[in-house]
C-alpha cells in the first residue's frame, strides 16, 4: 500500500508540474494584455488597462493580417480536406499490395523539415511565377498538411460499414455519389477533426507565408506578429500578449462552434443490422 501511495503521489506531482508549465504561459498572457508596464514575469498588474487592444486593434496590425490569414489557411484548408477524402476513400476501399507502401511514403514525407526544402520550392515558385501570391502559398500549404490529413482521414473512413455502400450501389449510386451522400455524412466527427487539425496547423505556420509572400499588405498574422519586436532585443510585451490572445481567438471559435459533433462518434452498428 505504500508503494501504491508513493506512486499515486508521484503521478500526482507529475500532473501538476505538466499542468503549472502549460497554464503558467496562458497566465502570463492574460496578466500581460491588461498590464501597462507588462515584462516577462507573471504578475498581477496594478491597474487594469485596455490600452494594449486599443494599440493593436487597428487595420495594420490586426485586421488586415487576420484577414490574410483566414483567407490563406481557409482556402488551404478546404482544399486539403477535398484532396485527403478523394485520396483516402480508394485506399480505405480498394485492398492492393501497394497500399502499405503508398501510405507508408505518405507518412515519411510527413518527417521532412520544411526547412530543408523551402529553398526548391522558392526557386520553383520564382520559375512558374507563383512567388508573392496568395493562392500559390495557399496552394504549397494545403500540399504540405495533406499527407497527414489522408492518414486520419483513411482511419476514419475504415469506420464506416460497406454494407452501407454497398445498398447505395444497389440502388445505382456511382462511386462518386456513394462517396460523398454516404460515406462523408456518416464521418462527420472524422471531418471534423481533420478540418480542425488541418486549420490549426496552417495558423500557426510562419516559415511558409515569410519565404512565400514578399509584400507586406499580404503577410497574414503568423508574420506580422514581428512588428512587436523592436531593436537591439527591445518588445513590447503588453502589445504582444494582446495580439496572441486576438490571434488565438478564431481557433478556439471554430473549436467551440463544432466541439457538439467530436463526441458524436461512429455509432454505425445499428445502422447494420438487418
Amino acid at each position: 500500500m505504500r508503494r501504491r501511495t508513493r506512486a499515486r503521489l508521484a503521478s500526482d506531482v507529475a500532473l501538476l508540474v505538466t499542468a503549472a508549465a502549460f497554464a503558467l504561459p496562458l497566465l502570463w498572457l492574460v496578466l500581460a494584455s491588461v498590464d501597462s508596464d507588462a515584462d516577462l514575469r507573471v504578475r498581477v498588474p496594478s491597474s487594469l488597462t485596455t490600452d494594449n487592444f486599443s494599440a493593436v486593434l487597428t487595420d495594420e496590425i490586426t485586421f488586415t493580417p487576420m484577414l490574410n490569414s483566414l483567407l490563406l489557411c481557409g482556402s488551404a484548408t478546404i482544399l486539403t480536406v477535398v484532396c485527403a477524402a478523394l485520396a483516402a476513400y480508394p485506399l480505405s476501399r480498394y485492398k492492393s499490395r501497394f497500399n502499405r507502401p503508398y501510405l507508408l511514403t505518405i507518412l515519411f514525407t510527413t518527417c521532412l523539415p520544411i526547412t530543408a526544402i523551402m529553398v526548391p520550392v522558392y526557386g520553383l515558385f520564382v520559375q512558374v511565377n507563383l512567388i508573392n501570391t496568395v493562392y500559390g502559398t495557399s496552394l504549397f500549404l494545403a500540399t504540405s498538411q495533406l499527407p497527414f490529413s489522408i492518414w486520419l482521414m483513411k482511419n476514419f473512413m475504415d469506420s464506416v460499414p460497406t454494407v452501407l455502400e454497398e445498398a447505395a450501389r444497389t440502388d445505382g449510386a456511382s462511386g462518386f455519389q456513394t462517396l460523398t451522400r454516404v460515406v462523408l455524412p456518416l464521418m462527420g466527427p472524422g471531418m471534423t477533426v481533420v478540418t480542425i487539425y488541418t486549420f490549426i496547423m496552417l495558423w500557426g505556420n510562419f516559415f511558409v507565408p515569410f519565404m512565400l509572400l514578399l509584400t507586406p499588405e499580404q503577410l497574414p498574422a503568423s508574420v506580422s506578429i514581428f512588428t512587436f519586436f523592436g531593436n537591439y532585443g527591445s518588445v513590447i510585451y503588453g502589445q504582444l500578449a494582446a495580439f496572441s490572445i486576438l490571434y488565438s481567438a478564431p481557433v478556439l471559435v471554430l473549436y467551440l462552434l463544432i466541439s457538439r459533433r467530436l463526441g458524436g462518434g461512429f455509432a454505425l452498428s445499428g445502422g447494420v443490422k438487418g
